[in-house]
């Protein structure tokens, strides 16, 4: 008897190794040559989430997956993994944080599925929410250094140069950041064969910038009409700085607002708190 569960066990972990091996074995290699490096904390999970991605993405309409590509352009990852990888992403993070509650409920309160649950749905849409507070920084820091690449481009211009050279002048000697990464793939666009119009509303359209877009709309009418495209640039970086400033003032005005919720939960009460203390000890002893 002994014999046979020895043998039952060894042929039991040798069909699943076996059968894990084959599925493995089925998961096309990821070619990343082409694309941007992984992050370190991506590298550990990523044959998961090629797993997932092969094997779960059939599942998922198409409309989805315009979506999930959307987000990642407009976040900027869209070099570093597809939209079927990301849909592979939220499946692995579910799945690893269904693990972490699931061993965190056996050592403490034990095992409830709604608890699970719960996990499975935090770690599938984290990505997301991860990608969405990516895309709003990014758009915080191309909206903050527009005016001074407008500068740029307006000193270049009135120097002589066209709008191409404008750009990649501006790209070699202006200010690093994510404008001059999307500058850099506009200037890409354009020694590959494509317009320098279509290049910008390329760079336009992946932003979806509401002064990004007013900035080529205006570049392309004063093409259209042959005006100077000098003072076209001119009067865009004036009004972007104008903006900007207004910005600022907005998010002055509104710290005053964001101040009365930390301060009537957490310092009045300490202060309250300091203050009445020894005033309430002083009756107690007294009576």
């Amino acid at each position: 008897m002994s014999f046979l569960i020895a043998t039952l066990f060894a042929a039991s972990n040798f069909t699943f190794f076996w059968g894990a091996k084959g599925v493995k074995e089925e998961v096309p290699e990821d070619n990343r040559r082409f694309k941007d490096p992984l992050p370190k904390s991506l590298k550990i999970l990523w044959p998961i989430v090629l797993f997932f991605s092969h094997y779960l993405t059939r599942f998922i309409s198409v409309e989805r997956l315009e979506k999930n590509s959307t987000l990642l352009m407009r976040a900027g990852v869209d070099y570093l993994m597809s939209p079927e990888q990301f849909f592979g992403l939220q499946c692995a993070a579910a799945t690893l944080f269904g693990a972490l509650c699931t061993w965190g409920l056996s050592m403490t309160i034990g095992f409830d599925i709604y608890f699970v649950l719960l996990a499975f749905a935090v770690g599938f849409f984290l990505p997301s929410i991860t990608l969405r507070d990516k895309r709003k920084k990014r758009e915080k820091d191309i909206l903050k250094m527009l005016p001074v690449y407008l500068d740029f481009f307006t000193m270049t211009v009135q120097a002589g140069m066209n709008l191409s050279g404008a750009i990649t002048q501006a790209v070699e000697k202006g200010p690093k950041g994510i404008l001059n990464w999307e500058l850099q793939r506009v200037t890409r666009d354009m020694k590959a064969g494509m317009s320098r119009l279509e290049a910008l509303r390329a760079m336009a359209e992946r932003l979806e910038i509401k002064e990004l877009t007013t900035f080529v709309s205006a570049v392309a009418q004063s093409e259209k009409t042959g005006s100077s495209i000098g003072d076209t640039l001119r009067i865009q970086a004036d009004q972007r700085r104008v903006e900007r400033f207004q910005r600022a003032e907005k998010l002055a005005m509104e710290a005053p607002v964001k101040l009365i919720f930390p301060l009537v939960a957490f310092i009045f009460p300490m202060t309250f708190l300091i203050i009445g203390f020894p005033i309430a000890m002083k009756f107690m002893y007294e009576i």
